[in-house]
């Protein structure tokens, strides 16, 4: 069967109205799931799994791919309008969407972000059917030192979140360093401040760490002066993202989507860092990088195409290798085999209809994305005009449920307790948050990749120097640190000057 004839054929196959409904029903409860805080698009995409057994496997898969893509975007809702990451991957959008949010411009920060996610999730799909085969090639050419170099370059995205203090925002990733130690150690079993507590063996969950750090805050900081945030939380705005504010979003969009497929290609990155590391390099190239973290559009767009970006890009390993790029695809490649499929290089031989109708049904998802957002910023923007008496101790029972409902265990929600109250100290103090998160993912992932590396070389540390990836990100490295200290000299020279005048 030649291609045109599998086309043909698939197109018969994704043109029926099951295909077509599970597809935008998957995209719904997508978006609604990811809205809810702690309940990620992970555990969308594993509740909905068993309902897919009884379908047709186009069917079943294209509804978790929409489940998958709809509580990417979802998770942007909540972490602009009450400062609460619907998922992990929206943790950055926080940074720039909520005080945007705060001056009066939630909406416009909704259809950034929605805009920014649509184009993202189109440039990783068309990457998917495009480079499918060459992306997986690279990724595979990525060992343990070529991880351990990648993820030591994107530490230098602290710099770029620390604020106007460097030395808080140090200060902020070593708690988050200390964070992620926790638990067992990975090479050898030893445990490791876990206090003779056995759950804390297994570390501590990403979740709730994530909700105490970034909700709790904000609902210790009302209970303490209740009379100063009085009213309502925020006015959605009626100004829309204007064509002069798009268009100058684009440089940060396209950014974010390319960061967001090369991550998402290769296995085991995710989207947070993904997101983290687009709107370093966007804020580092804007002319306007002084207003990130303090309402800047190009923020939200870069963080929302680097989180979007990866969607369609974890696929690749997926499909052209059969090996997962994530925790999602992870179970979505167990509905393969539910179905009797196994992805890799075979499938393309033996299942090529299946493939091409998968394709042509990712791409249908953008659209449905697109439509699915603008209805939700609307049915979302009531949340808006909740005041905070209301609003925040209805937003404390979303965050216990939410950490509860990981392991079903009250350990959960403690760690999410304690966290808050670090989070509110920060808070504080001045401390940003987002170091500590950046921290806490990267963190593991350094350490293992260079524990591994070691064993490895039996120690030698020439193997970070073997191949033309490790030193490609040795160079950004010392660029990026370069860079930082400029600035950093440069803000330094400044009040001198100032003072000597």
């Amino acid at each position: 069967m030649n291609a045109w004839d599998a086309a043909y054929w698939a197109f018969q196959t994704i043109a029926q109205i099951d295909a077509i409904a599970a597809l935008g029903f998957g995209v719904v409860i997508g978006v609604i799931v990811g809205a809810v805080p702690g309940m990620s698009a992970t555990m969308g995409v594993a509740l909905t799994l068993p309902f897919t057994f009884t379908l047709e496997p186009v069917v079943g898969i294209l509804l978790l791919l929409g489940v998958y893509k709809g509580g990417i975007f979802g998770g942007s809702i909540p972490a602009i309008l009450i400062k609460t990451p619907g998922t992990p991957a929206s943790s950055c959008t926080v940074l720039d969407g909520h005080p945007l949010a705060e001056k009066g411009e939630a909406g416009k920060a909704l259809e950034m972000a929605l805009y920014a996610s649509c184009i993202a999730d189109l440039v990783s799909n068309l990457a998917l059917i495009l480079f499918a085969a060459w992306l997986a090639a690279f990724a595979l050419s990525f060992g343990p030192p070529e991880f351990f170099t990648l993820i030591l370059f994107s530490l230098t995205i602290i710099a770029g979140v620390s604020g106007e203090s460097l030395t808080k925002g140090l200060i902020s990733a070593g708690f988050g360093l200390l964070a992620a130690t926790v638990g067992l150690d990975l090479v050898y079993g030893t445990d490791r401040f876990i206090f003779g507590t056995t759950e804390l063996m297994a570390g501590l969950n990403f979740i709730p760490v994530l909700i105490g750090l970034f909700a709790l805050p904000e609902i210790l900081a009302y209970l303490r002066r209740p009379a100063e945030t009085a009213g309502k939380v925020m006015d959605l705005g009626r100004h829309h993202v204007t064509w002069a504010e798009f268009r100058r979003c684009l440089r940060a969009i396209g950014l974010g989507s390319v960061i967001g497929v090369v991550m998402g290609a290769i296995p085991g990155i995710g989207g947070a860092p993904s997101a983290f590391l687009a709107y370093s390099e966007a804020r580092r190239i804007s002319p306007n990088r002084d207003r990130f973290g303090k309402g800047e559009l190009e923020g939200v767009a870069a963080s929302e195409a680097g989180n979007n970006g990866v969607a369609g890009a974890t696929l690749i390993p997926l499909l052209a290798l059969g090996v997962p790029g994530d925790v999602i695809t992870a179970v979505i490649l167990g509905a393969f085999m539910v179905h009797g499929l196994r992805p890799g290089p075979i499938m393309f031989q033996q299942n090529i209809i299946l493939i091409y109708a998968l394709f042509m049904g990712i791409m249908l998802s953008s659209v449905f994305l697109f439509i699915t957002g603008k209805i939700a910023i609307r049915a979302f923007r009531r949340v808006a005009d909740i005041p905070k008496s209301i609003l925040y101790p209805s937003v404390l029972a979303l965050c216990v449920f939410g950490a509860y409902a990981i392991n079903n265990t009250m350990f959960d929600v403690l760690v999410m307790f304690a966290t808050g109250l670090l989070g509110y100290f920060m808070l504080r103090t001045g401390i940003p948050a987002a170091p500590f998160l950046i921290a806490f993912i990267l963190g593991p992932m350094l350490e293992d990749n260079f524990r591994q590396s070691m064993l490895m070389s039996q120690g030698d540390f020439t193997i970070f120097l073997r191949s033309g990836i490790t030193w490609f990100f040795w160079m950004a490295t010392a660029l990026s640190v370069t860079l930082i200290l400029r600035r950093g000299l440069g803000r330094w020279r400044r009040p001198v000057e100032l003072a000597g005048d």
